[in-house]
């Protein structure tokens, strides 16, 4: 950086974040949210302008280059406010208050978002994009700036009791209230209606333009259709899966989800990926293939892990990256991932027959699909495979043969183009979620490298990101370029919850103790940290719970919000999370303390959970945790990982998703000096079995054990009862 750069360089040189220093050299006075901007603002007497954003974010970079790269624009935010940047991935806690905010305001949210607040932080007006000129149905942002700074000047009482009103409305609107104390099947059922009410029959997944993929309400139906076999369930599930699978919104030549669709039949998709889709997507494709047996899904998991495993993921130190960009500039629209027909020709020029099948197959055309090169198209399949094949007079095999040539060349040529940015920062909570994701395909699977990986990743996670001694969790572990922040961003509920989930998942596939206690020990401190032992549930943060975090940070704007999340937005919400891993943690300690503080947590949104339906799906697989007993398939093996019975009897009790069950392997003559978790050690060590030849398994349903079996038919019939 030259001397000059660093001359002209604003308060986010010193940020961490790289989208917040990625605006280091805008001529907008940019500060990072903490109490210096804040006691700027209140000393000057300035609103503050207050923007959240991400590094993914396509129209978070687009405002930026319209409006705050501008030098009049700029000159203008500087003169009448104090400007304040935030990275909605790096603080999720102050993104979702003013989210609540804004939605409170304009009626809607999202990013980028644009609030300006009063000097101690409480919004009076906000909204998303606003464009440098009249378009779009919108005012000019410099009209909104400078309209808002005469409100300041002008008004301030008319603005106070606004503000007043909007921070009134965040407190009602996200402490969600409506305790019930009937918690029975009719809710699960409730929410699945709702799912199946949702359903778009024609093109699969939930609801119109545009479509989001719903992870946990796919995999809400998948255990309810393996379960009790509903055969609407299963088509739901089955017809997303698919779907998504052959649209745009999945790139079908480099693996991964993209983290939306612009319309109803999956086709264009927001390019960028990001980690928490992929991870939940993951686990959804791995529970399909385990339930239904689809090879499709299996495909899909495998293609997953090839792009989670060459582009998001710390190969060395282990770790899961947050997301890749959609853009490589702001002239483009996903242009790294979509193809004209001549980019497609002159890839595969020489070779015609891969050529042929190849835009036949992938639905290349001379009119694409995108608005700003209707040339470009995006790879999506339209047709069944077995038909393309047959239309170019080919064998399925000759035609398999063919694609995966074509794949290869066009693989080999899209990555000659610029890649689009890729945010290295590690996140404890969505990798946690990475974690849970691997283990899940590593399961169906039947795959070491995704657990060794896995695995890997928890280390890393325990190590760098949980401090036993202060019982708390940091909400990242690295940052993308190394840096180190100044204050860091406190752990949230979710980081906490999603730990727990994946150190059980390590202990499940490993039968190491030590995963199974880092579990439990941070699971107790999500209690002691975030648990309302007055009103229930878990708040968001230690801060609105009363309980101030290691930074001993100031409750600053509206921070003091008292939040409870139920909703799924778009990783499942940290309450039904949270008791879902207090069950999980319930069925291996027996302590009914963590069962009742679970079951209170649901209690207190059972009344208005239906209401959310198809966005609550996280709810009613904890619900299912709670209601139906757990179930544990120990497989106990005489000669190890080969033995033919302990692996027939792992695939039998794996061949199905199942929220409530799990499977755990160990070799018997481990057994009676291994450390076990609570309700197991008081089993497992004494089966007269253990003694005798060969392997067997065993059927555990809360704290009783069946009868041990040595056969797949045996263990089936144990497994039909629960």
């Amino acid at each position: 950086m030259t001397d000059s750069a660093v001359a002209h360089a604003n308060a986010l040189a010193s940020a961490a974040s790289a989208y917040l220093r990625s605006a280091m050299h805008q001529p907008v006075q940019w500060h990072e949210w903490g109490p210096e901007a804040f006691a700027l603002a209140a000393a000057q007497d300035k609103p503050i302008l207050l923007d959240i954003g991400a590094v993914w974010c396509h129209w978070c970079h687009v405002m930026d280059r319209e409006s705050y790269e501008d030098p009049a624009l700029a000159a203008v935010v500087n003169a009448s406010y104090i400007a304040v940047k935030v990275d909605r991935d790096e603080r999720p806690d102050v993104d979702a208050r003013y989210q609540a905010a804004v939605q409170a305001m304009a009626g809607q949210g999202g990013w980028p978002l644009t609030a300006i607040l009063t000097s101690d932080g409480r919004p009076f007006f906000g909204g998303t994009y606003f464009p440098p000129d009249e378009r779009y149905g919108r005012p000019s942002f410099r009209r909104v700036l400078e309209t808002m700074a005469g409100v300041w000047r002008e008004r301030r009482a008319e603005l106070d009791r606004t503000a007043g009103q909007v921070v009134a409305a965040i407190d009602h609107g996200e402490s969600f209230s409506g305790r019930s104390g009937s918690l029975g099947p009719e809710i699960v059922d409730a929410l699945v209606a709702s799912a199946l009410g949702n359903f778009d029959q024609t093109y699969g997944g939930f609801g119109t333009a545009p479509k989001f993929p719903h992870p946990a309400a796919v995999d809400l139906l998948i255990d309810v259709a393996g379960r009790t076999g509903a055969a609407q369930a299963r088509e739901a599930a089955t017809r997303t899966l698919e779907a998504m699978a052959r649209g745009g919104m999945y790139d079908q030549l480099g693996g991964g989800f993209h983290r939306y669709s612009v319309d109803e039949r999956w086709l264009v998709p927001h390019f960028e990926k990001m980690l928490y889709d992929n991870a939940a997507l993951l686990a959804n494709y791995a529970h399909g293939f385990q339930t239904f047996v689809e090879p499709e899904f299996a495909r899909v998991t495998l293609d997953i892990l090839r792009w989670m495993d060459g582009v998001l993921s710390d190969r060395e130190r282990g770790g899961f990256y947050a997301s890749q960009d959609a853009d490589i500039s702001l002239d483009d629209d996903g242009d790294y991932f979509t193809w004209t027909l001549g980019e497609v020709q002159v890839a595969l020029r020489d070779a015609p027959d891969e050529l042929r099948l190849a835009v036949a197959y992938w639905n290349v055309r001379e009119q694409g699909d995108m608005h700003h090169n209707p040339a470009k198209c995006v790879l999506h399949v339209e047709r069944p495979f077995a038909e393309v094949a047959h239309a170019a007079g080919c064998s399925q095999e000759q035609a398999a043969e063919l694609l995966r040539g074509a794949h290869a060349r066009l693989l080999a040529a899209r990555e000659k183009r610029l890649t689009p940015f890729i945010d290295r920062t590690i996140y404890t909570g969505w990798n946690a979620m990475g974690v849970s994701g691997y283990l899940a395909a590593a399961e169906a699977l039947e795959r070491a490298e995704p657990r060794a990986f896995a695995l890997r990743t928890l280390d890393r996670l325990l190590r760098e990101g949980w401090d036993a001694g202060s019982g708390r969790l940091r909400h990242v572990i690295a940052y993308s370029d190394g840096h180190t922040p100044a204050t860091a961003a406190p752990g949230v509920l979710e980081d906490y919850a999603f730990m727990v989930h994946a150190c059980l998942d390590g202990w499940q596939a490993t039968a190491e103790l030590r995963y199974y206690t880092a579990g439990e020990q941070i699971a107790r401190a999500m209690v002691e940290r975030f648990a309302d032992r007055t009103a229930g549930g878990f708040f968001d943060t230690e801060q609105a719970s009363g309980k101030p975090s290691d930074q001993q940070q100031p409750l600053l704007g509206v921070l003091g919000a008292r939040r409870k999340p139920l909703q799924d937005a778009p990783t499942p919400a940290g309450n039904p999370t949270a008791a879902a891993a207090l069950l999980r943690l319930f069925a291996l300690n027996g302590d009914e303390e963590l069962r009742e503080l679970a079951e209170d947590t649901l209690e207190c949104f059972g009344g208005v959970v239906a209401q959310f339906g198809l966005y609550a799906a996280s709810y009613g697989l904890a619900l299912e945790r709670l209601l139906l007993p757990p179930v544990q398939v120990v497989v106990l093996e005489k000669d190890g990982p080969s033995d033919d019975t302990a692996q027939a009897l792992a695939a039998t009790a794996r061949a199905r998703y199942a929220v409530n069950r799990s499977l755990l392997r160990l070799r018997q003559e481990e057994v009676r000096a291994a450390a076990l978790p609570p309700v197991l050690a008081e089993t497992l060590p004494h089966l007269p079995q253990l003694g005798e030849p060969g392997s067997f398994a065993v059927v555990c349903r809360g704290a009783v054990c069946l009868p041990p079996v040595q056969d797949a038919e045996a263990l089936l019939r144990a497994l039909s009862g629960v």
